[in-house]
């Protein structure tokens, strides 16, 4: 059910648009920016699952101003690859009180460019494991950019699904490094929640620096708008690892491309209502993503 839906059949009532007043400091875990500028910035994925929309910094911030939030961490887009010159010219725009990175690397980003790429404020390496997204590392790649990124004092990003999850619960188990499961794990698995990988995501989450990004939930949900199912995981989310839990917008929401896009100060109405109370609102906006990305 779309927003327009639920507002025509009453089923808003249930996520009034309440006025948003989020705590300071408040951090936007993860975002993507693309340029306008294609020459500058050009496609460099072979065959990208999307086609890259225009959505550039100011656009973000003016988002951020409207929904309260202060700090945030740019994520570099599977479109650009391992060319990071857009996520490094735009972290170059902001302060590092404001905002930090998040690569992508393998073996071809040079030991001199993670020195670039920590200089920056990049405190994180992101690997996508789902094979639609076609930048799936091999096993031995993605254990040497872990001891590499390790050396730096950085954390890894895992985007998955159950299935993805499942083969690599034994390397995530390994890691030396805290480790961050994207999106909530993927859940949604051809219109239904996979109870498999939501009991595999708890057990990850109860490990040591195992930590989950309360996002997308939006798409997660099988209900729709207003997304009373993700919110019930959400909560069970929550509850599993208090103190290793973030979130982000996912801004621009390529992922709802083609389809009807989620309203920004509604994703943040959904994540208040994974949390009881604030306390907990100030945890996991604020102080854990503090602790990870060292703001």
């Amino acid at each position: 059910m779309t927003r327009q839906a639920a507002r025509a059949s009453g089923a808003e009532e249930a996520f009034a648009d309440e006025p948003l007043r989020l705590p300071r400091g408040s951090c936007d875990s993860q975002l993507h920016v693309y340029a306008r500028d294609r020459s500058t910035y050009p496609i460099r994925h072979d065959r990208p699952l999307y086609e890259a929309p225009v959505a550039e910094l100011p656009d973000a911030l003016l988002m951020h101003e409207q929904v309260g939030l202060e700090r945030l961490v740019l994520v570099q887009a599977t479109v650009y690859t391992t060319d990071h010159t857009l996520l490094l010219d735009s972290l170059a725009q902001l302060t590092p009180a404001r905002a930090r990175g998040v690569a992508i690397v393998d073996d071809s980003v040079s030991d001199a460019e993670l020195k670039r790429l920590d200089a920056a404020g990049v405190r994180a390496a992101r690997f996508n494991f789902q094979q639609r997204l076609g930048l799936v590392p091999t096993l031995d790649g993605f254990r040497r950019s872990v001891r590499r990124v390790q050396d730096l004092g950085w954390f890894i990003k895992i985007f998955g699904g159950p299935n993805e999850l499942a083969d690599i619960a034994d390397e995530i188990k390994r890691c030396e490094v805290p480790v961050v499961i994207d999106h909530m794990g993927h859940l949604n698995q051809g219109g239904v929640i996979n109870a498999a990988g939501l009991k595999l995501l708890r057990s990850i989450l109860e490990q040591k620096d195992r930590w989950v990004m309360l996002s997308n939930g939006h798409r997660l949900s099988i209900s729709g708008y207003p997304w009373d199912d993700a919110a019930v995981i959400g909560r069970l989310l929550y509850d599993t690892a208090p103190e290793c839990c973030i979130w982000g917008s996912d801004w621009p929401h390529v992922g709802s491309l083609g389809g009807p896009m989620p309203d920004d100060g509604d994703l943040v109405r959904l994540l208040l209502r994974y949390l009881p109370d604030e306390a907990a609102v100030e945890r996991v906006l604020v102080r854990n993503p503090a602790e990870l990305f060292g703001f």
